[in-house]
């Protein structure tokens, strides 16, 4: 029997790109949703696979429930998670179709989470924060923690390059990221960090060399305290060119918060800055870099573990991190009921495997 997959804002950069790996690496057959318009993969006429559309708003609960209970894979992509419910994990538990999402908000993430019983009892695998961060990061994370054997802190740090392929969206939740101080878990204890705050330079691979990062609300900030008996874990987010991390300050401590908390107010922000980035990516690019280093000890002694990937398109990424997990679930290698992230969900056999499978390489950083 062939697989159905139901992607949801499958139309957007994010959907697309998920679509796209699932098409390369499975033989399921593929249905995208969106609020209007027809299907456009991005590619010539003549190559269009046989991948479906149909109109959906997530507001139409009865819509919402037909198309996911004809599917036995609910992929959820319609961002921004800030404004968004349990209403589609919750469908797909009733339903007992299982559910993957690239969700990249704590408070979402929160709520996703809190379903985790029910999922158990109606036998549904579910699994949130998929995509490159969070997402693969949080395999990188798993990897690291694996080398040694106490793990203590954990250092996150991500780099995107203009847009990063991913058109207005990034924007949005970059700016959604800067409305409220939030916690970090920071020596065993959650203490109130600014977004957007204590630039550190870090090391990339090339072509990124070192860049600024800084205070950033992410998912993994949440859950890795949960999945590691860590004392601090730290997520830092920068972009290049470094001017936009000027701009971004600027915005986080500068700007009237009213102006954070103004829907009106993010949508402006966000289209100003995609017309910037429309220029400066064909200068820098739309790639992406990950750092994790994590220490601790290892034989009795202070060690350190860490991994870097580099990507040319960060939209692309994402979609390998989602896509990659949906084949694992798809073939029945992945199969925890239950609501997951991402690094309490695949081992590290398993992501290596997906992702050496898709030309991605993960390099070692020297302790």
């Amino acid at each position: 029997m062939t697989d159905q997959v139901l992607i949801l804002g499958g139309k957007g950069r994010i959907g697309n790109s998920v679509a796209q790996d699932l098409l390369a690496h499975t033989q399921a057959k593929i249905t995208i949703t969106g609020r209007q318009g027809k299907l456009d993969l991005g590619l010539p006429q003549q190559l269009q696979p046989p991948v479906q559309f149909i109109p959906l708003d997530l507001a139409d609960q009865e819509g919402l429930r037909n198309a996911i209970a004809s599917h036995n894979l609910v992929i959820h992509c319609a961002g921004p998670f800030l404004y968004r419910d349990a209403t589609v994990l919750n469908t797909c538990i009733e339903q007992g179709v299982n559910y993957l999402d690239v969700s990249d908000n704590r408070a979402f993430t929160r709520k996703a989470l809190a379903f985790r019983e029910q999922a158990v009892a109606a036998g549904v695998t579910a699994i949130v924060n998929s995509g490159i961060f969070p997402g693969i990061s949080n395999s990188m994370v798993r990897h690291d923690v694996e080398q040694l054997d106490v793990a203590e802190r954990i250092h996150l740090s991500y780099v995107v390059a203009g847009s990063g392929g991913a058109g207005v969206t990034v924007m949005r939740t970059t700016f959604l990221g800067l409305q409220e101080p939030f916690e970090a878990w920071i020596d065993n204890q959650w203490q109130t960090v600014k977004p957007y705050s204590l630039r550190e330079t870090i090391q990339f691979p090339a072509p990124y060399g070192k860049a600024g990062v800084y205070w950033f609300d992410m998912p993994e900030a949440l859950t890795l305290v949960d999945s590691f008996p860590v004392n601090t874990v730290i997520t830092k987010f920068g972009s290049v060119p470094d001017f936009y991390n000027h701009l971004t300050w600027i915005a986080a401590h500068i700007f009237p918060s009213s102006w954070l908390k103004n829907p009106a107010g993010i949508e402006f922000l966000s289209h100003v800055s995609h017309i910037m980035t429309d220029v400066s990516d064909r200068i820098s690019g739309v790639g992406v870099a990950i750092r994790s280093e994590v220490t601790g000890y290892k034989d009795g002694k202070s060690a350190r573990a860490g991994s870097t990937l580099v990507h040319q398109n960060t939209a692309v990424a994402a979609g390998v991190g989602t896509g990659s997990i949906a084949e694992l679930m798809l073939t029945g290698q992945l199969n925890k009921p239950g609501v997951w992230p991402v690094e309490q969900a695949l081992s590290t056999p398993l992501f290596e495997q997906t992702i050496q499978s898709r030309g991605l390489e993960i390099n070692t950083v020297e302790g």
